[in-house]
């Protein structure tokens, strides 16, 4: 059976950045921005670091990034 990845989240936070416009992307990519609670350009939300929340922002890699 192969190992799934075995990285180690801290259960802290991670800034996730919005920094270039949804405009001519599909319908889906806009409402995974709408979902992180992202409203303007260059916005910074704090949410909790999990492989969930770190799959989403991996989803959409061009539009979103993490902000150490």
């Amino acid at each position: 059976m192969a190992k799934k990845d075995t990285k180690q989240y801290d259960g802290g936070t991670i800034k996730i950045q919005y920094y270039k416009s949804v405009i001519g992307y599909s319908k889906k990519q806009k409402a995974i921005v709408k979902s992180l609670g992202i409203t303007k350009l260059n916005q910074t939300v704090s949410r909790p670091d999990n492989p969930s929340m770190r799959g989403i922002v991996e989803k959409i890699p061009h539009l979103l990034k993490i902000v150490e």
